[in-house]
């Protein structure tokens, strides 16, 4: 590959991602969520009650930044912070009956974008296109 191609590839790329992001908030608008409040939110759905550092290293983010997440899901009622049965001293966060039920409907939204974004691309296309991405993100 020459210097162009590469680049081209790039641009390619950084153009499909500009449009899922553009895309995603698009999604999101209904339940005037960001996109970081709706990762973490998926994360709690995914994996249950979990510590701020635990939530902090499944989004790849400070823990400082994860108790500004956490604080704005707490405040619309989407999630809470409850005492860690195992350490007294640590705090979980969980997912409230409304941050599960959003989450959910959130999760559902998503999908019926992806279903849309990536319905030109054939099966084999898709798994394709998953494994190279896993490998890139890897």
């Amino acid at each position: 590959m020459t210097g162009d191609d590469e680049e081209s590839l790039a641009e390619l790329f950084w153009a499909v991602a500009r449009r899922l992001r553009h895309q995603s908030r698009r999604t999101l608008e209904p339940w005037e969520i960001n996109p970081g409040h709706a990762r973490a939110l998926a994360v709690l759905l995914r994996h249950g009650p979990v510590r701020l550092s635990t939530l902090a290293e499944h989004l790849h983010i400070a823990p400082r930044s994860t108790t500004e997440v956490v604080d704005g899901l707490e405040e619309r009622g989407l999630v809470e912070r409850r005492p860690d049965p195992d350490d007294r001293r640590a705090t979980l966060v969980a997912p409230t009956a409304e941050g599960t039920r959003v989450g959910t409907a959130i999760r559902a939204a998503r999908d019926a974008e992806a279903d849309r974004f990536f319905g030109d691309l054939g099966a084999a296309d898709r798994t394709d296109l998953a494994r190279i991405l896993r490998t890139l993100r890897d």
